[in-house]
């Protein structure tokens, strides 16, 4: 099945329905156009590219709590393999646009995490840790779904921008959108054995990260630093 298009009743098209409104604001943020349209500000690019190499590796990590509380080997597999790739292949794209903006190592180590990133990763981790499992899935599943969405119609729209385009053909590629359908349907194995209180848990967990997806982008464009 199509990671755009789950069956009607399934558990995964439930939790996005219910962030109809929150995706309708991601669609419409002023990153994401200006990624489309080659207008947005490369300052603001590099800020979120550092702020998502800052917060893969702590995704990274709630993906391999999840694979660690997973219900079986295919579970177990997946959230590890993922967590891995998180760091190896995301980072690699990373890289490059470091490499692109003549950026070290060790300029991107020596900025801190912005705090809605710092916000968004502690968040992550505490649900990793402190939910049931399907909290956990629900928490890290916004990551992967919105990404996806996001690059799909990226992609269909293309950039001016050849940096911006490498970037949504990155999750606008059928190599992510595999990736997104191994994690949907994992989800979805996981939603029937779920009284409606853990659904409505896990759902909770992932309405609140999605929401963290619109501000991470948000971040971005304002080049997000602490108050005080």
């Amino acid at each position: 099945m199509a990671w755009h298009d789950r069956a009607p009743d399934s558990f995964t098209a439930t939790l996005w329905d219910g962030i109809g409104d929150v995706w309708a604001e991601i669609r419409a943020h002023p990153f994401l156009t200006g990624l489309k349209d080659g207008t947005l500000d490369h300052r603001a690019f590099v800020f979120y590219v550092i702020q998502d190499a800052h917060y893969l590796r702590e995704y990274a990590r709630a993906l391999a709590v999840c694979g660690a509380r997973a219900n079986d080997v295919a579970g177990i597999r997946m959230f590890c393999e993922h967590a891995a790739g998180a760091i190896a292949v995301e980072r690699e794209l990373h890289e490059s646009f470091f490499a692109d903006f003549g950026l070290s190592e060790a300029d991107v180590a020596a900025t801190p995490m912005a705090p809605t990133n710092v916000a968004y990763t502690s968040y992550l981790l505490s649900a990793a840790y402190g939910g049931s499992y399907a909290e956990a899935v629900g928490a890290v599943l916004p990551c992967y779904w919105i990404y996806a969405e996001v690059g799909r119609e990226l992609l269909a729209a293309g950039s001016p921008d050849s940096r911006y385009q490498r970037w949504i053909d990155t999750y606008g590629g059928e190599e992510f959108a595999e990736v997104v359908s191994q994690v949907l349907d994992a989800a979805d194995a996981v939603g029937p054995s779920l009284s409606e209180a853990d659904r409505a848990a896990a759902a909770h967990r992932f309405t609140t990260t999605s929401r963290y997806e619109w501000m991470f982008w948000e971040m971005g464009l304002r080049r997000e630093t602490w108050p005080v």
